[in-house]
């Protein structure tokens, strides 16, 4: 059965090569087009579609104040277009919190040219939110999901670093967890957070106005104190070690290395520097990003959580973690935040 999509923009241009590059796509077909956030919701209420792709600045009502309006009367995942600026990163992070699942950068360019790349960016993450759809419609009699936790957990004991690797999902799973941990946490956080470079500034600056530790986004240098959470700038990679008593190096990134920033190669330095003395964290997710790490970690002595399938947007990240039995715990995001400060406050 194809994915239904509605495709919600005010450039008819724009609305015309999405669609086409959706219809291509034998997973999923669009069952309607609208050029406002008005339309959006009276179309979602009549089409029923699986999936909404939302530009955020329209006339008549704009994409914000339609994703709270869907999400209040008839809830749908809805993808953002967003522009790669920092005023465009703002608007896109109030649109995840009024409840929108993920975002894609809006380029004309790129859309026009229909590169396979965008091509597969675009229908990847259509197909990504739909699955979340159809397991919350599916939960009064859901299927077999992998164990919820493994045979032994693995008490957490000296821990020098918390790094924690998230994709879809991430956003709002990472505010959920950082309000439920308290002033006085004494464990450096390290985010890697699959983001734009525009992004990361406005997303630490987000956390850091909600969460009473001090977050920023990471700078080349910075050593890691207690009570700071550090937010691996997006285009670069992040690297921990032990120098200084535990610092951060920020180096561009190979053009091969498909995740700018990537939690794998977060995870390593933290398997290199802080053998035995880690706690990582994978949440949410697309892909397996964080499972070679993970690995390493494992191999080093540390200790590895993973989010579980029900809280999470996508499940791709744990579950490629927990498929290959790296994780001491699967833990509901409710309860990351709490058992973090009961073991490392």
């Amino acid at each position: 059965m194809s994915i239904r999509v509605l495709v919600v923009d005010d450039s008819g241009f724009f609305r015309r090569r999405v669609s086409e590059i959706i219809n291509a796509d034998g997973r999923m077909e669009v069952v309607g087009s609208a050029s406002n956030g008005r339309e959006a919701v009276e179309m979602n209420a009549s089409l029923k579609p699986d999936v909404i792709t939302m530009d955020y600045e329209m006339p008549v009502m704009d994409g914000i104040t339609a994703v709270r309006t869907i999400m209040a009367q008839q809830p749908v995942p809805i993808l953002m277009f967003s522009s790669l600026t920092f005023e465009g990163a703002r608007v896109t992070l109030d649109a995840l919190d009024a409840g929108a699942l993920d975002f894609l950068s809006k380029n004309f360019d790129a859309v026009a040219k229909g590169t396979a790349e965008v091509k597969k960016a675009l229908t990847d993450k259509i197909a990504a939110v739909a699955r979340k759809q159809s397991r919350v419609l599916s939960e009064a009699s859901p299927a077999p999901t992998v164990s919820a936790r493994p045979a032994r957990s693995k008490p957490v004991g000296k821990t020098d670093v918390v790094v924690i690797g998230t994709s879809t999902g991430g956003p709002a799973a990472l505010q959920t967890l950082f309000k439920s941990i308290p002033a006085g946490f004494q464990t450096p956080i390290v985010i890697v957070q699959h983001m734009p470079g525009s992004f990361t500034k406005a997303f630490a600056e987000r956390l850091n106005g909600m969460s009473p530790l001090i977050v920023k986004e990471a700078e080349d240098g910075d050593v890691l104190k207690n009570g700071h959470v550090y937010v691996a700038p997006g285009g670069m990679q992040l690297m921990v070690d032990k120098r200084n008593g535990g610092s951060i190096h920020i180096h561009e990134s190979d053009q091969r290395i498909n995740y700018k920033p990537s939690v794998d190669i977060a995870f390593a330095s933290a398997a290199k520097h802080f053998p035995r003395s880690t706690l990582a964290i994978v949440l949410t997710g697309m892909g397996s990003d964080g499972k070679e790490g993970a690995r390493l970690l494992k191999s080093s002595g540390s200790t590895i959580w993973a989010q579980d399938e029900e809280s999470c947007v996508i499940f791709g990240m744990p579950l490629a973690v927990i498929k290959e039995g790296l994780n001491d715990e699967v833990l509901a995001l409710q309860d990351i935040g709490p058992r973090l400060s009961k073991e490392l406050g």
